[in-house]
């Protein structure tokens, strides 16, 4: 990614964090949902949008279709935020890193055996 689309997705990702804060009142929308990349194509036309959302399946897909729904919404935001001349057209994936290194972690953890009241003999 050139540096002009690597500032456009840090920007982007600054605006939509804010949304999710702030300005989206849409039920679907999970209030434990974050924002963990954004991929801009290299002619800043299109933007992917990595979601992770902390809940059940049932929850991931309800914000995924909320956030979906809402992308008019937000590319507007975008608009008065950031000037430039096309605005890229947004599309949101989910990200499920957070919650698959919480498994290896857990997984990890299950492995060590754990130390016995601390006394060595």
């Amino acid at each position: 990614m050139n540096y002009r689309a690597n500032r456009l997705a840090g920007e982007i990702q600054r605006v939509v964090t804010d949304l999710l804060q702030t300005g989206l009142n849409d039920p679907r929308i999970c209030r434990l949902t974050s924002i963990t990349a954004v991929d801009v194509s290299k002619d800043r036309r299109h933007a992917k949008i990595y979601v992770s959302v902390m809940g059940s399946e049932d929850e991931q897909q309800k914000t995924l279709e909320g956030l979906k729904s809402a992308s008019g919404f937000i590319r507007s935001e975008l608009g008065k935020q950031i000037r430039l001349r096309y605005h890229p057209e947004l599309t949101f994936e989910l990200d499920n890193s957070i919650k698959h290194s919480l498994k290896i972690n857990k997984i990890l953890r299950d492995l060590v055996p754990e130390k016995d009241g601390g006394t060595d003999d």
